[in-house]
């Protein structure tokens, strides 16, 4: 007699030449439509499934979790993970794990197109011509900052952190950071020679910030008018990490203010919503959330969370784990 294979649930579009191996393992449930499933519909979807794998998107709390026995993992192709409650996850005995690694260069890179559009006002420039408004060239003509030489500030010197200020080493810039922990001596040198500092001096001193740290209730709006009004009026904000990190009201106040030179932002608070006061300002970079979109990366990203549901059903402990306490239940 044939064994019916477990339930799983990949609850949002994704590359079907690298869910194919899962079949192999599961009964699959896709959703090629891409479909945000509310939480009415992401708990029908995940009744009788042994796991699900999903993005940022999915909310993952007691009050789900309660109503799925059976659920015994939820996997993310994102490094970040707070979307999911961790300690419900193990009161319901339910693996959580995510994709670490895979995106940090990528997003480095991202960071780093993002800060250096910022400082030379691309996008500003670019809505000026395409408006047909060049009719002349000017000694101060879209005039912006420097990325060479200049101070780099990272607040949040995690392993993207890390890669972010590997890159300056070829624009002779100054790195400084601030991280709930110091670095290592040796992290600080292969991170071009980077200086620890408090939060005060990398507010007051650098010329471009970029925020690079996880979201947590400890990181909410670890940016707010306070901290903006410490930078330098010619400085620039980068934000790759998370909406919530900075309150997004503040900052709009103080580009209007031009407290600070500009802005690029990767994420929002509320996203895929977003203030609709972003949308005047002119000092402003934005783009939908995409610092870990290259192809190459994604796919990686896709079969880490592969590689975490396959170890559960293959009885074996995910390589990925978040919540390792719930191997002692």
């Amino acid at each position: 007699m044939k064994l019916s294979k477990p339930k799983l649930l990949v609850a949002r579009a994704m590359f079907l030449d690298e869910l194919a191996c899962l079949n192999d393992y599961f009964e699959l449930e896709l959703n090629q439509e891409d479909h945000i499933f509310s939480p009415e519909e992401l708990e029908q979807r995940l009744q009788g499934k042994l796991g699900m794998i999903c993005t940022s998107s999915a909310k993952i709390n007691q009050a789900l979790l309660m109503k799925l026995p059976e659920l015994k993992i939820i996997s993310t192709i994102a490094v970040g993970y707070d979307n999911f409650d961790l300690q419900a996850c193990t009161q319901y005995r339910v693996m959580a794990t995510n994709a670490p690694d895979v995106l940090n260069e990528t997003t480095a890179d991202f960071a780093w197109a993002l800060m250096m559009a910022t400082a030379r006002r691309v996008s500003e420039a670019e809505h000026f011509l395409r408006a047909g408004e060049w009719k002349k060239w000017g000694v101060d003509f879209f005039v912006g900052a420097d990325i060479h030489g200049a101070c780099l500030g990272i607040l949040g010197m995690g392993r993207i952190g890390q890669a972010i200020a590997r890159r300056a080493a070829g624009f002779g810039m100054k790195v400084i950071y601030h991280n709930r922990s110091r670095l290592s001596a040796d992290q600080e040198l292969a991170a071009h020679h980077a200086r620890y500092v408090d939060k005060e001096t990398l507010l007051r001193e650098s010329d471009h910030l970029i925020l690079a740290l996880p979201y947590s209730s400890h990181s909410h709006h670890s940016i707010t008018a306070a901290e903006l009004a410490l930078m330098k009026s010619s400085a620039t904000l980068i934000n790759i990490a998370r909406g919530g990190i900075v309150n997004d009201l503040d900052l709009i106040q103080a580009l209007q203010a031009k407290r600070i030179a500009g802005a690029g932002l990767d994420v929002f608070e509320n996203e895929p919503r977003f203030h609709p006061d972003f949308l005047a300002l002119k000092n402003v970079v934005l783009t939908p959330h995409i610092a870990s979109a290259s192809e190459r990366t994604r796919r990686a990203m896709v079969r880490r969370a592969i590689a975490n549901v396959i170890a559960v059903a293959r009885g074996e402990t995910p390589p990925d784990l978040l919540n390792r306490d719930v191997l002692e239940m």
